[in-house]
Formats: structure tokens, C-alpha cells, sequence
């Protein structure tokens, strides 16, 4: 059968993946979330217990038809339905004949002799099985021989989206009802699934769990409406063009730019498989960068692998398209949801996202609410499991991007986001762009500085920093970097994530937020202050927002002190060393009042230079 995404090709380099990753010979379930045609999971069928899933009927039945094939034996039909529908000449003229043949209508997806003939093999498939002549399995095995045999009649280019005008020469030819193709193993179990994967992908309990989703524009229920028709046998309602069935409930998201994006993103971090495999075209609207990151930040990074398939393409009368075709077959381990670390999009000044795994385990236990009171990028409130947490940054215009991650939808984020982007033509190294889309956004009361807007005008600065004047203009220049596939990845898990918790975000002096706060037991209030010694473009107090200095640093200290002594958990990180100097105020200050140091190395920043960061906290590990 001729299918869009066939796996037939590339089976052999699954099987050498899987092979690999020693996990054939064990005792697996495996998730073929889009079986499609069924080549995976016929091929796989003696060596793992199967899930099939697809969003079509059709192909659900069509591929269980494969995989079952070798069980069945007609022993209660007590004859070969293949001698017997090929023997006669019996035609009916119901709903394919009507409607898709010249013999009831303009179509011309079949002639009207092999129209009536596919009406009359679906009925008397239909009748055996009412009839209880039929098994389950015989009865979905008949149906994918009627759907190949349909397949080979068709006045089609391989699809069904549109019917050629002028008789193909396989066409003409009279219809057999032959076998479709399948493998003669038995199935070692099959359990069934038919509807969109993001709506069932947590109630699925498997090891392996293979993907391989839409990756063009093209809507398979719209190119395969005529075999979804077949299968279900319902005389829907059709247009009144091309005959198709309302394709609304098939239509999947996997065949929108964007929303692909965001639900591989929902799968992998949902699924329960431990391990994860996708085979991806290089014409799909995913990148490899943007795959690559993706299943990084859910999985193991030493067991990723990808390889590179080269294919060539199925093209059809019209094409001339000599562009190179190949396969992407992504592998990687899934990590336990424990170990994901979520990154802010934002390139954010003394970012702690390399560290904060290593933060995590100095935590309590339980945290009822958690206050990330200098909260920045939120890389850190973002990643711990709480109640409820709360960020605060003094800076109002960080604030609100952050915020705006929360409370906006993710897709049409991103659709706005990109129209900017085209809109003002950014570019890396574009000052006369840049600077345009800058003066725009300083040009905006405060109040009205959508921060979509913001985030375009971060994403083309210099190496994205956030940069405002005393008059909260923001001034950073043009820079070398750019929303990319990488920055997508962060923003979709980053906003996922943080949609899943409840937040509170304020945007006020810290100490206003620790004296208003009504403490509770387990509360726990982290900081993250400017460092002192490592005064920069955030911190220096000339940028319209309140800098960092010797004094603003005791007065934190004391602060800290006074929650010590009402028994609230507190975590400080800091700058200890930098540069050859030492902060001898904050080392008397830890050990007058017996806090504990934890040292956590040499964290790599923006620019290149090197701080050692440490952590102080009042409380027993």
C-alpha cells in the first residue's frame, strides 16, 4: 500500500537501534503511538508486547489486520473468503458506488464496476461478521485486504485527497480481493488504542514508547477520508467536491507549525515509557536542534543518539523535486521526572540554571510556600516541587515577561511572538532593525510594554541581556544571537511547566514582600541577590532600578538573621571568591552565627568569566 510516511525503508535501522540498546529479548511493552500503515509494528510483533494507536480507524484496523494475519483460519466461515469474493462477479451499488464512480456521480475515484464490487466486499464482510462467522481478528484481517485492494484500483496519485481527471491505467483494471502483505510471526500480545495521542499518553503503560508523528501540513484524515469511510461504514455526509467525509474530529495538530512543537514537548515529558524512539523527516516542521533539545531535557544526555537516514522520496507525476530526502531516528533513556531541570528562555545575569539541580538537594523535604524573592530568570523557582511559590523581581518589566509565560497560551505566544519577528525583519548583526523595533517599545508608556515584545527586543541584543537607562528605556545594542529552535525549546517547556503549578507574582522591594508575608510552617524564602563583588549592568544602580552596594548587603544579612530567629528556612546563594578577592563580611557573618556553607565550584557566566557560588542556609540538612 502506498501510505505518506511509510517505515517499510528504515525498519532495518530500528531493528539495529533496538538491537543496540539491548532492548530486544526482554519482557517490554511498546507504544506505536502513530501505527499508520503498520510496518513497525508488523515487524515487531514477535519480539515486544504492542500497543497500536493511531488518531484514523482505518489504520488502526488496517495494521491490527497485519499483525494478526498469521492467527487467522476461517474455521467458523468453514471456506477461504478469497476464493469465494473473487469467484463470483456480485456487485452492489451503495455508498462507494454512489458516490465515488462514475455509476452515482462526477467522481472519479474508482470505475463504477470496481465501485460496486468494493461496495459488495464490504458488505459481505459485514454480513459474516454480524453473523458471528467471524473472529474479531478475521473480521479487522478481511478489512485491511479490502483496504489494500482498494489501494490498488484507486485513480488516485496515492492518496485520497483528490482524484485524477483522466483514467490512470491501474485503474482500469478489474479489482481483486487479494492479502495484504504481513509477516508470518505471531503477535506475542496486542492491546489497541484509536484516538489522538496527547488525550491518552498518561494512561498508556509501556516501556518503549515509538513515535512517528505528521511532520508536513498535510492532514492525513483529509488524504485518507475515503478508506476512513470504508472502515467505518457510517453514509456520512460529504462535500460536495471531493466526496470527503467532515474531516474535523481527524485533524491533528501534529500537522500545524508550532503546535507540533508544544505536543512533542507534552509527550515526552508525559509518557511512562523509559525508553523513547522518533523517526522525523527533514522536511517536518521540527528541527533537528529543536528535536535534539527537546528530548535532552527529558532524557538522559550520555544515552541520546540520532542518526541520519538517506531515502528516496516518493514523488509523484508532477514533482521534479531532486532535493536530498533522508529519515532523522532519534533515541534517548528518559530521565525520572525528579532530575528535569526547566531553563528560563531568558539569558539571564547570575542565571543559576546549571546549579540548581545541585540546590535541590540541600532543600527540606517538604516546602509549603516558596518565596524566589529575588527571582530574575526564575530558574530556580520554577524547578522546586512546592505548595505554592511565590516570585518577586523588582524590576517590572521582567516581571511581567515572566508572568506573561504563565498566563498567556503558549501557541499563540508564539504566533504573536514570530509576527513580530517578521514584522520589524530581526536579524542577528540587523542594527537598522533592531533599533527600530527598541525605539518602538521605549516609545510605549510602561504600562502598555507588552512583553512579547520585550522578549523580541531581549532575543536580538547583545548576548540578551536585559539593559534599561535611568528613564527605564531599555538600551542594550544589537547583538550576534536569536530566537532559534534552541530558544523555542525553553520557552514551550518553560511555559508547560510553569502552567501546571500555582504562582503568585509580585514585583516589589524584597523586604516589603518578607514583612507583609503571614508565615506558615515549612515556608521557605530563597535569595538570590546581586553579588557585590561581581557589580554588573543589573546591579550598578544606574539603570533606573535600585543597584548593590555594602550597605543593601548587611541590611540583607540582617533580614536573614530576624527570619532565623522566628524558625523560617532560609537559603542564600552567593559570591564568596571572585577574582582573586574574598568576601571576608559575608565569611565573619556565616560563622558568628553558626549558618552553614555549602560550595558548589566555579559556575561559567555570560561573558565568559568564572564565579565560585556558594550557598548559606540556617537549617539542619
Amino acid at each position: 500500500m502506498r501510505y505518506l510516511g511509510n517505515k517499510e525503508s528504515i525498519m532495518p535501522e530500528i531493528n539495529k537501534l533496538l538491537c543496540e540498546k539491548g532492548l530486544i529479548g526482554k519482557k517490554y511493552k511498546l507504544f506505536d503511538a502513530f501505527c499508520g500503515s503498520g510496518a513497525v509494528s508488523d515487524n515487531l510483533k514477535d519480539k515486544f508486547d504492542l500497543i497500536i494507536n493511531d488518531n484514523l480507524k482505518w489504520s488502526v484496523i488496517y495494521t491490527k489486520g497485519r499483525i494478526v494475519a498469521p492467527k487467522c483460519t476461517f474455521d467458523k466461515l468453514g471456506f477461504d473468503p478469497f476464493e469465494f469474493l473473487n469467484s463470483n462477479k456480485k456487485i452492489e451499488k451503495n455508498f462507494m458506488y454512489n458516490n465515488y464512480s462514475p455509476g452515482g456521480s462526477a467522481r472519479m475515484y474508482f470505475t463504477k464496476e470496481n465501485a460496486g464490487r468494493i461496495d459488495y466486499f464490504r458488505s459481505q464482510i459485514e454480513k459474516w461478521y454480524e453473523k458471528k462467522l467471524l473472529t474479531e481478528d478475521e473480521y479487522c484481517y478481511l478489512l485491511s485486504c479490502l483496504i489494500e485492494s482498494v489501494s490498488d484500483v484507486s485513480n488516485t496519485a496515492g492518496v485520497y485527497g483528490a482524484f485524477l481527471k483522466k483514467w490512470d491505467s491501474r485503474a482500469l483494471k478489474p479489482i481483486q480481493f487479494d492479502k495484504v502483505d504481513f509477516l508470518q510471526s505471531d503477535v506475542k500480545s496486542l492491546a489497541i488504542y484509536n484516538d489522538k495521542i496527547e488525550r491518552i499518553i498518561e494512561d498508556v503503560d509501556c516501556d518503549i514508547l515509538y513515535l512517528d508523528p505528521p511532520y508536513t501540513q498535510n492532514q492525513y484524515g483529509t488524504q485518507y477520508h475515503l478508506l476512513e469511510t470504508l472502515i467505518l461504514n457510517d453514509n456520512p455526509e460529504i462535500s460536495k467536491i471531493t466526496g470527503s467525509r467532515s474531516t474535523s474530529p481527524m485533524r491533528s495538530d501534529w500537522s500545524k507549525d508550532y503546535k507540533c512543537h508544544i505536543l512533542l514537548d507534552e509527550i515526552l515529558y508525559k509518557t511512562k515509557a523509559k525508553y523513547i524512539i522518533l523517526s522525523y523527516n527533514n522536511d517536518g516542521f521540527m528541527s533537528k536542534e529543536y528535536i535534539e533539545a527537546c528530548m535532552k531535557r527529558y532524557g538522559k544526555k550520555e544515552t541520546y543518539k540520532c542518526k541520519k537516514i538517506s531515502y528516496k522520496k516518493y514523488q509523484n507525476w508532477k514533482s521534479a523535486n531532486t532535493n536530498e530526502h533522508f529519515e532523522y531516528l532519534f533515541y534517548i533513556e528518559k530521565k525520572d521526572k525528579k532530575d528535569i531541570i526547566y531553563e528560563s528562555p531568558l539569558n539571564y545575569i547570575g542565571s543559576k540554571f546549571k546549579i540548581v539541580g545541585e540546590m535541590k538537594k540541600y532543600l527540606p523535604e517538604k516546602i509549603n510556600h516558596f518565596v524566589d524573592i529575588f527571582g530574575g530568570g526564575f530558574n530556580v523557582g520554577c524547578n522546586i516541587d512546592a505548595k505554592n511559590i511565590i516570585y518577586n523581581d523588582l524590576n517590572y518589566f521582567v516581571k511581567e515577561l515572566i508572568q506573561s509565560f504563565y498566563v498567556i497560551d503558549t501557541y499563540q505566544y508564539i504566533l504573536y511572538f514570530k509576527k513580530i519577528i517578521n514584522k520589524y525583519k530581526l536579524e542577528k548583526g540587523n542594527a537598522e532593525s533592531y533599533n527600530k523595533i527598541r525605539t518602538y517599545y521605549n516609545s510605549l508608556p510602561e504600562e502598555k510594554r507588552d512583553p512579547r515584545l520585550f522578549l523580541a527586543v531581549i532575543m536580538y541584543g547583545y548576548q540578551q541581556q536585559i539593559r534599561f537607562n535611568g528613564n527605564h528605556e531599555f538600551n542594550n545594542p544589537v547583538g550576534m544571537r536569536w530566537f532559534n529552535d534552541k530558544v523555542l525549546e525553553k520557552l514551550i517547556s518553560f511555559s508547560r511547566h510553569i502552567k501546571e503549578k500555582d504562582y503568585v507574582f509580585e514585583s516589589k522591594d524584597y523586604i516589603d514582600i518578607i514583612e507583609t508575608m503571614s508565615y506558615e510552617s515549612d515556608d521557605f524564602i530563597y535569595f538570590d541577590p546581586p553579588y557585590k563583588m561581581t557589580t554588573g549592568s543589573y546591579n550598578d544602580g544606574k539603570r533606573g532600578f535600585k543597584g548593590w552596594n555594602n550597605y543593601l548587603e548587611k541590611e540583607l544579612f540582617q533580614v536573614i538573621d530576624s527570619l532565623t530567629e522566628r524558625n523560617i528556612k532560609c537559603m542564600l546563594s552567593y559570591v564568596l571568591e571572585h577574582n582573586g578577592k574574598f568576601n571576608n563580611e559575608l565569611n565573619e557573618w556565616i560563622n558568628s552565627n553558626g549558618y552553614k556553607l555549602i560550595e558548589l565550584g566555579d559556575v561559567l557566566g555570560i561573558s565568559g568569566s568564572r564565579r565560585k557560588e556558594v550557598l548559606v542556609i540556617n537549617y539542619d540538612i
